[in-house]
């Protein structure tokens, strides 16, 4: 099966082609095609997402990532749109008349490509950009005459660790293979939106064990570079200045000059909270830069104690609901596993546990794609009757939970 998926549920605009086979049982995916195009720059001097600009970046965008992932650049074939037809699209898309504007100019131009469904995240995210990517998706259903696929943006996260590039060319067609999950399996899901530890019985058999009580880890990552005065991503700048700090570890916290908190480290259950952390760090850096600004080494240390706290109590909770419930597989999946000091704690800790295997996503694949989308829709339709072609009939949600 072959799957055109689109995402668009925060600042990245990605379109990939994912191709699937071996069922439920053992999926194998070889992606066609990979592109992802970022607003970072757009939304740097604001500090953070603009929803509005997220919206009108993803209608700019959608057309010419499409048009890549199709290499479909050369020659068109004459543009023959039916009235009928034509209606339904500026019905679809009247909310994106910048997107209808290109879609109408070049979309019937191109050859019906060969695919046999387009998967499109349907949440959690942002509205304003969720809404873009599925009604792109039901135009070019309605063009095309195929079935729609909605999916999670969690689920998504959660199937990414399965997919594994091969080579360093985005552009190019990526060589691939993925990695037999064995159930049951524990999820932890860690970006800017979502921190929680999911039990998997079986592919779309979900259940949250744990999840933050206030702020996401990601997020909390993103307002201590602000408190500390680095560039947006704020995540990214934290982790490079915390690289910087040497002579540290989880097993000898007393050694840094800073001293921060772990959070819900020893409550029996498996929440996280990181917005006191965060305030810890509010107070700690307003309390040594009273009478002075503070030193380069002071922030790298901060920012290092920072980020020993965050991945002492991932890592604690994972941990403790692993022996919990024995799982075969862990996986972790969102935008902070990208933090190589997460990356490193996590794949030395799981040796303690030789019966689980860890399943990380390649760099690639930890921030928000289409290629993890397209996964995910394969394994849905694996497993769930072929939706209709042309009568999606689903809506944007913003909360959209994993179950």
């Amino acid at each position: 099966m072959k799957i055109l998926a689109i995402e668009t549920s925060c600042d990245e605009t990605a379109i990939s082609v994912v191709s699937g086979k071996g069922g439920l049982k053992k999926p194998v995916f070889k992606v066609l095609a990979h592109f992802v195009s970022s607003q970072t720059a757009i939304h740097a001097p604001y500090g953070g997402v603009v929803p509005n600009l997220a919206n009108r970046e993803h209608q700019r965008n959608l057309v010419p990532l499409l048009l890549e992932a199709l290499n479909s650049k050369g020659k068109r074939q004459k543009a023959k749109l039916k009235v009928k037809i034509q209606k339904k699209l500026e019905t679809i898309l009247a909310r994106e008349p910048e997107l209808l504007e290109q879609f109408l100019k070049t979309i019937p131009t191109l050859k019906i490509p060969k695919i046999d469904a387009i998967a499109v995240t349907q949440g959690p995210g942002l509205e304003p950009a969720l809404w873009v990517g599925i009604n792109f998706a039901k135009a070019l259903g309605v063009m095309w005459n195929l079935p729609i696929i909605p999916i999670n943006h969690l689920e998504g996260h959660v199937v990414s660790s399965l997919v594994k590039l091969k080579g360093k060319n985005q552009k190019a067609k990526l060589k691939v293979k993925s990695e037999n999950l064995k159930f049951p399996a524990l999820a932890l899901l860690i970006s800017g939106g979502h921190t929680e530890i999911v039990l998997m019985k079986d592919w779309g058999k979900y259940k949250v064990i744990g999840q933050t009580r206030d702020d996401a880890v990601g997020e909390a990552f993103d307002k201590v570079a602000r408190i500390l005065g680095l560039p947006y991503p704020g995540g990214p700048a934290l982790s490079k200045l915390a690289s910087r700090w040497q002579g540290l570890s989880l097993t000898h916290p007393k050694e840094s000059p800073c001293q921060l908190p772990r959070p819900m480290l020893n409550s029996p259950d498996f929440d996280f909270s990181f917005s006191g952390l965060k305030t810890a760090v509010l107070y700690l850096t307003q309390k040594l830069s009273s009478q002075e600004p503070l030193p380069e080494s002071l922030k790298a240390a901060i920012a290092h104690e920072f980020q020993e706290a965050a991945i002492e109590v991932l890592a604690t909770k994972t941990f403790r609901a692993v022996e919990k419930f024995k799982p075969r597989t862990l996986l972790i999946g969102g935008g902070v596993i990208a933090n190589t000091a997460l990356r490193k704690h996590f794949e030395t800790k799981v040796k303690d546990y030789p019966e689980v295997t860890l399943l990380i996503p390649d760099q690639p694949l930890t921030t928000d794609n289409a290629t993890m989308i397209g996964a995910a829709a394969y394994l849905r339709h694996a497993g769930a009757p072929k939706a209709k072609a042309g009568r999606a009939s689903f809506s944007a949600q913003g909360n959209l939970i994993l179950k």
